[in-house]
């Protein structure tokens, strides 16, 4: 089930490698505890999610994924409260540390949905049926390159090319039948071709990889440095940083700072949470048909949106945008209240899109 790898003694045979392997299958895991229950840390809520794509589903509400150069794996025990187990982590004590830090367990959810709540009160109900949806916070360079493959794509398609790329960094182990890396540095990944890229299915975006990583070694400082300078900028500063790399555009430049640079007032906004801004009548502004009809969700209206919800939610809107965008998965929405999941927007505007959807059948 586990396979340690990176070691510096000599590699064993095939043959003594996969006793191994079964032997580490067949040792029973330990779990030890995080201070923290499902109302702040929901795995099934908070992983497969879109924040990030590097980690696996390998067990009942258990989930695998690296931690900078640790293996872990994460699992809500029976009384709620999380377990975590490293697989063969040279030192604990750190790896634990690094651990909390990708949680942002410093971070309370109960005091942030209280406060939401009392900005909006339908937001109140939607943080009991979704406690423990949690932002976690990644290193920036994986970020970067995930988001950049999230571009006008669908998860499974995202998963294969991250996956992808994770495999040109240092094996880290195997679990539930899945191989996990550390993520290759910039040396590594600038010795990745576009047509590398391009064959292994990641069309257009396979130039906007590699444009970014001779952009970020072309940084002050180096890439890595760089990016993680930007966790001491404004907002706008680090969104205008990203954004000077090509590919990145004002979706992806807004989930990088929010997931990876500790920009919490950071909104992501593609259509699902431009339906959600209006939904939520985040912007009265918009109602009117012939507003409607006029908005557009470009660049400024981007900006625009994530301001209305900062004005809305305060400095932490990019966690109040999370959960609002987690409502609208699949995979939870049948799961809510009519209320949550049925916020009408005005009679105007649903006439005016119906009558846009007439249109587009005509066109196509």
């Amino acid at each position: 089930m586990v396979e340690p790898c990176g070691s510096r003694v000599n590699p064993m045979p095939p043959v003594i490698r996969a006793n191994r392997k079964n032997l580490a299958a067949s040792l029973p895991v330990v779990w030890k505890r995080l201070d923290i229950d499902k109302s702040e840390l929901n795995l099934p809520l908070t992983f497969p999610t879109g924040q990030t794509f590097r980690w696996k589903r390998t067990g009942h509400l258990q989930y695998t994924g690296p931690v900078g150069p640790h293996l872990v794996s994460l699992r809500q025990l029976e009384d709620g409260t999380v377990g975590y187990h490293l697989h063969f982590s040279e030192d604990e004590d750190e790896a634990r540390i690094d651990l909390l830090d990708f949680l942002n367990v410093h971070i309370s959810l109960k005091e942030l949905w209280g406060e939401f709540g009392r900005a909006d009160p339908r937001f109140a109900e939607l943080a009991e049926n979704l406690e423990g949806a949690r932002v976690l916070r990644q290193e920036p360079l994986g970020c970067l390159i995930q988001f950049i493959c999230s571009s006008n794509n669908n998860i499974g398609r995202i998963t294969g090319m991250v996956d992808f790329i994770s495999s040109k960094g240092r094996v880290l182990g195997t679990v539930g039948g899945y191989d996990f890396f550390e993520f290759p540095d910039l040396e590594t990944l600038a010795r990745v071709s576009e047509g590398e890229l391009r064959g292994a299915g990641f069309g257009y975006r396979a130039k906007y990889i590699v444009g970014a990583v001779e952009a970020l070694a072309l940084k002050p400082g180096g890439g890595v440095e760089w990016l993680t300078s930007l966790r001491k900028s404004e907002l706008g500063g680090a969104i205008d940083g990203l954004r000077s790399i090509a590919g990145v555009g004002p979706k992806v430049a807004a989930c990088v700072a929010l997931f990876s640079l500790d920009k919490h007032d950071s909104v992501p906004v593609d259509t699902h949470v431009w339906r959600i801004a209006r939904r939520h009548l985040l912007l009265p502004e918009l109602t009117s048909a012939a507003a409607a009809a006029a908005a557009r969700l470009t660049p400024r209206m981007h900006s625009y949106v994530g301001e209305a919800f900062v004005r809305k939610y305060g400095k932490y809107a990019g966690w109040a945008q999370t959960l609002l965008f987690i409502s609208q998965l699949p995979s939870q929405k049948p799961m809510l209240p009519p209320l949550t999941t049925e916020l009408e927007l005005p009679k105007e505007v649903l006439q005016l899109q119906k009558s846009g959807n007439k249109r587009k059948k005509k066109v196509s």
